[in-house]
């Protein structure tokens, strides 16, 4: 089961996301809709069907976000997390082939498009959480059990909004 847990940014980013498609988009769809339909016939009329099937994906959309905004429970910075790894935080880790990753653990609303980011669910966030620098991690995947270093942690915000950058 996917845990509900977000961070604030990425919260913040859900919200701006809902306030844009309610406030800004769905009215400019809904005076085309009120408009295509003004011509007449709907049957044929691309206008009027594209906005329509448009305005149905926004609302869906506003569904979707209401619900799932209610449901998260935003988990914010504590200064008793340095050290550790915990919801949230940047990591470093290397191989034994000396490959190095970079991520920030988060809640699974966030990871979309970026790929510095990893779901707390995953098995590699799982396998870090509670881990200090210098820790191994045991990763259980596929192909066989994958080992890694902890070579950093750092609590700091992402640089842009991760899910919701308006067009």
């Amino acid at each position: 089961m996917a845990t509900n847990l977000i961070t604030e940014a990425g919260y913040q980013s859900l919200k701006d996301e809902l306030d844009w498609l309610w406030r800004e988009e769905r009215p400019e769809i809904t005076r085309k809709v009120t408009w295509a339909a003004s011509l007449g016939d709907r049957s044929e009329n691309a206008d009027y069907q594209y906005n329509k099937k448009r305005l149905r994906e926004i609302d869906r959309r506003v569904r979707y976000l209401r619900k799932r905004i209610e449901d998260l429970r935003v988990v914010p910075y504590s200064p008793t997390q340095e050290g550790k790894i915990f919801f949230g935080a940047w990591i470093t880790i290397i191989n034994e082939n000396d490959e190095t990753k970079i991520f920030r653990i988060v809640g699974g609303d966030e990871i979309y498009d970026r790929k510095d980011f990893i779901s707390i669910d995953s098995p590699m966030a799982r396998a870090c959480i509670g881990k200090s620098v210098g820790d191994e991690i045991l990763v259980h995947t596929p192909t066989g059990v994958a080992y890694w270093e902890v070579t950093h942690i750092e609590y700091k915000e992402a640089e842009a909004s991760p899910r919701f950058i308006k067009p």
